[in-house]
């Protein structure tokens, strides 16, 4: 049925649904996982204003919490018992990244929440699914 799941994730307990929900199929069907993580890009209105030391700053935290995000994933999935890679695309519209690396990765089947976090340290956003949902080739688990 599926060989190649693509999990997206942004660290927020709803997303973490549709990671362990992922999983769970993956164990079940014994496929491989790629999870991966999307930051967006900073709006150049905000670059202007931000100097270099905001700039370095919001980066560092932003690299601080794309490793957690991914290090439990990780976690997650080995005591799930699932072999996963992880993947973090930086600077990049969530949709456009999560569809490419599905094409880049070869999956067959996409699993994400239906929303995530918002606000300064958002990742993904509910309007991510809608998006991926329509411009998606292959199937798309949406997890409530």
């Amino acid at each position: 049925m599926y060989k190649h799941i693509l999990i997206a994730t942004d660290g927020s307990e709803l997303s973490t649904k549709g990671l362990d929900q992922g999983l769970k199929l993956a164990k079940q069907l014994g496929t491989r996982v790629t999870v991966i993580t999307v930051t967006d890009m900073w709006a150049s209105g905000a670059l202007a204003v931000a100097g270099p030391a905001t700039i370095a700053e919001y980066d560092e935290a932003m690299h601080a919490a794309v490793k957690d995000i991914l290090e439990e994933a990780a976690r997650f999935a080995s005591e799930s018992g699932v072999e996963c890679k992880t993947r973090h695309i930086a600077n990049r519209y969530p949709a456009d990244a999560i569809i490419e690396a599905s094409q880049e990765i070869g999956a067959d089947l996409i699993v994400m929440a239906s929303h995530g976090r918002r606000g300064f340290r958002k990742m993904l956003l509910g309007s991510q699914t809608t998006e991926v949902l329509t411009a998606s080739t292959i199937p798309v688990l949406v997890v409530r």
